[in-house]
């Protein structure tokens, strides 16, 4: 992409491969799965042009960034932490702002929860700010709800999803995710994941060119995706090491955009609890809830200009 800077910053034990233009104050885009700074290039395009600057990492175990080997390098302290660090040697003493989609979105909450006075604003994507539920881990829920088919619940074992991605191929599995867009679960029954086999062709939508998705494929094939998943491998130890924050409100001015063919937006009570109050009560200064009809889960990406307009307009009234 034409101006954007690339450089390794050391946060936090890790090398992290940063991507970055524009000058102004900061906009801090976290991504999300299966995904990498590249997924905010139409953001970072527009952000920068309009007198931002605008900082895409790629997360720990993505992309040029560092993949530790143990699972339990992958919780959300650590996530967090890396973008601390991150925050305190690009933009030192300074508050910034914060767009996260899918996983991005959750370590955006995380980082307001456990430093609100990094962030002067949050736009998130996809997912709300959830509360822990004391009751249950989430991986019991899941599969409760879902069954073992469940995409969560079969990236719980190390290395068995892994596998049976190398099989399909990697260019297969990232079409696969990349263009998945029914408000349905994501399932992936052993052998035929995506309930298709490797060699079904995948159409790939107006907003998706091959050359964008071969550049997702080269990455990936570098780091895997052990690294990745091990994020899904930590919602339980997440859960447990909430405890101490469990009821606690995120008290950053926010604003939240999903899209309503995303499969986030139809998991049980998630409409409820984003419409009936759950979420204001949860995040006092949520501004607005936008919901974008027609547009799946890569709403970033399905809808730039739209997103970028929204993200502009919501920063812009904090400069």
């Amino acid at each position: 992409m034409e101006g954007v800077e690339h450089r390794i910053v050391k946060v936090n034990g890790i090398n992290m491969h940063v991507a970055e233009k524009g000058q102004g104050p900061v906009i801090l885009f976290v991504h999300g799965f299966p995904e990498l700074w590249y997924s905010w290039r139409h953001q970072i395009s527009a952000l920068s042009s309009k007198g931002y600057r605008a900082v895409a990492p790629d997360l720990r175990g993505y992309g040029g960034t560092d993949a530790p080997d143990s699972v339990t390098c992958y919780t959300c302290f650590h996530i967090v932490g890396d973008l601390v660090e991150l925050l305190n040697t690009i933009a030192p003493d300074q508050q910034v702002f914060v767009v996260g989609h899918d996983w991005g979105a959750i370590i955006a909450w995380y980082l307001c929860l456990f430093r609100p006075d990094k962030v002067k604003a949050v736009f998130t994507l996809s997912v709300p700010f959830t509360p822990r539920n004391p009751q249950m881990k989430p991986t019991e829920r899941w599969r409760a709800i879902y069954g073992n088919d469940y995409y969560i619940c079969r990236f719980q074992e190390p290395g068995e999803i892994e596998a049976e991605f190398a099989e399909m191929g990697t260019e297969t599995v990232m079409k696969a995710l990349l263009t998945y867009r029914v408000p349905d679960p994501l399932m992936l029954p052993k052998g035929k994941p995506f309930g298709h086999s490797a060699n079904t062709p995948i159409t790939l939508p107006s907003w998706l060119s091959e050359e964008e998705v071969n550049y997702y494929v080269t990455k990936f094939n570098k780091s895997g995706f052990t690294g990745v998943i091990n994020y899904y491998r930590n919602f339980d130890r997440n859960w447990e090491l909430m405890a101490p924050w469990g009821g606690c409100e995120v008290k950053v001015a926010a604003k939240f955009v999903v899209g309503d063919v995303d499969l986030v937006y139809h998991m049980p009570g998630m409409k409820e609890y984003i419409h009936n109050g759950g979420f204001k009560k949860d995040v006092p200064m949520l501004e607005e809830v936008v919901v974008m009809e027609g547009v799946g889960h890569f709403i970033h990406m399905e809808k730039p200009d739209e997103i970028n307009n929204l993200i502009y307009d919501f920063f812009h009234q904090f400069d």
